[in-house]
């Protein structure tokens, strides 16, 4: 058996565990200040170190297939474990993880058909799992601020909502305020962050383009195109959630379904 690739990825931790000696400081700062965080921090590399080695090998493997089902394949899997998590956000809100997952899946999917269809990206494992990846991650935030705020807006300004079904508003107009307010709060950070793109911090993949040896300028062509998708794909995201929490939030007498806003 070629163990050849083992021994290159060995040779290649050497870096990622010498940078361990910043977590040893954490680590040390922790138990000096007595706060606990120790076990957690460790815990936490850890399965960081674990996770990011077995997608390093799964990425590998799907990388050298020829076969797109493996793209929709882990991209299901990302939206499922993506969806799963906000749900868990907004553990208050009924079908919360199916509300999730499917405003992610849409939000993505409509983005990465886009991009794909104007030639953005080629519809290939290395290009759209990593691009895949990023807008699911955002979503994933996004949706799940909204659902959350969504519903606790409501239930501390039911009587105002009921007061509105009472004269004759729809559940979509009565609720209208607080569905702007927590689309507003959710996708503050996605724009912020878009404003100070590379004025305060460098992003991500535009780092990681300018450290594998690309141009600046090439660098941030990509991240252009990234910052685009991130606020389509969580735009759309956070929006479908709302429409898809209100059967949950409303009997179909246009009342508030007071069970779901007696939970804390």
């Amino acid at each position: 058996m070629d163990w050849e690739w083992a021994v290159e990825f060995l040779k290649g931790m050497i870096k990622p565990a010498a940078a361990l000696a910043v977590v040893a400081v954490a680590v040390a700062l922790s138990y000096f200040q007595k706060l606990g965080l120790e076990a957690e921090m460790a815990y936490s590399i850890f399965r960081a170190f674990l996770q990011l080695s077995i997608i390093g090998f799964v990425l590998q493997f799907i990388f050298n297939q020829k076969n797109a089902l493996w793209i929709l394949l882990a991209y299901l899997f990302m939206v499922s474990v993506a969806g799963y998590t906000a749900g868990q956000r907004a553990k208050h809100v009924p079908r919360g993880k199916y509300v999730a997952g499917v405003s992610i899946l849409v939000g993505t999917a409509i983005t990465m058909f886009m991009l794909v269809s104007l030639r953005v990206f080629p519809f290939t494992p290395r290009y759209i799992i990593p691009v895949a990846g990023m807008m699911v991650g955002n979503a994933m935030t996004v949706t799940g601020v909204t659902m959350k705020k969504l519903r606790d807006d409501i239930k501390i300004q039911m009587s105002l909502v009921e007061t509105a079904l009472a004269l004759g508003a729809t559940p979509r107009q009565a609720t209208l305020h607080q569905v702007k307010r927590s689309l507003v709060i959710a996708l503050s950070p996605v724009l912020d962050n878009a404003k100070t793109v590379g004025l305060i911090s460098l992003p991500g993949a535009m780092t990681g383009l300018i450290m594998g040896g690309a141009s600046p300028l090439e660098a941030i062509q990509l991240q252009i195109v990234v910052m685009n998708m991130l606020i389509g794909a969580s735009t759309i995201s956070s929006i479908m959630s709302t429409y898809l929490c209100w059967p949950s939030f409303f009997t179909k007498a246009y009342q508030l379904e007071t069970k779901v806003f007696s939970l804390d």
